[in-house]
């Protein structure tokens, strides 16, 4: 197999990419690599949409910049590939109901009218998320293999409000945890 092209620019065909692990061996080897829960939202003026994220991490301080994976499978994958504005709301513990539904398919992830407002400038957040981020999209690279898009975000301001001891909420062997002091190793 030919090697993958190095420039941004040029098509990647499934035919150029050299095999590799099989999917099964793939999310075994990622089911090992605890990560952070987001729910990310979203409205392009056809109403609300939002996703449960588990691909969320920074990439700079100044600017502050972050980037998640969306994948074109995912109902609000439409809306989200064209907006230039967002929300993520960084979980803890305590949300774990949130990300549960923003996880489960084929809901109405916005039908209760209290669990989410909208901010002055049109983007739909949920109110019981400590931390919560309105961003601008600065960048989207659609990946020509995998059928998922990378979206870098400008990190604009919003409600940074951790509740103090909060445990983190983490998703890892496809199930979802919680980190605190029974978690903590010696250093």
């Amino acid at each position: 197999m030919a090697p993958l092209p190095t420039h941004p620019d040029l098509p990647v065909k499934p035919e150029d990419v050299e095999p590799g692990l099989s999917p099964a061996e793939f999310k075994l080897a990622f089911r090992n690599h605890p990560a952070g829960v987001a729910v990310i939202t979203a409205d392009d003026g056809s109403g609300p949409v939002g996703l449960t994220a588990s691909s969320v991490f920074s990439v700079s301080a100044e600017p502050p910049l972050f980037v998640f994976s969306l994948s074109s499978a995912s109902s609000a994958a439409p809306v989200l590939g064209k907006v230039d504005t967002l929300v993520i709301h960084l979980l803890g513990a305590d949300q774990l109901a949130i990300a549960q539904r923003f996880a489960t398919s084929g809901i109405d992830r916005f039908a209760d009218p209290g669990s989410w407002s909208r901010l002055e400038t049109g983007e739909p957040y949920l109110v019981d998320a400590p931390v919560r981020v309105r961003s601008r999209v600065v960048e989207r690279l659609e990946m020509k293999v995998g059928g998922s898009t990378v979206i870098a975000c400008h990190a604009l301001g919003g409600v940074i409000a951790p509740q103090e001891g909060a445990a983190p909420l983490v998703y890892h062997d496809r199930a979802w945890h919680h980190l605190g002091a029974h978690s903590r190793l010696p250093a």
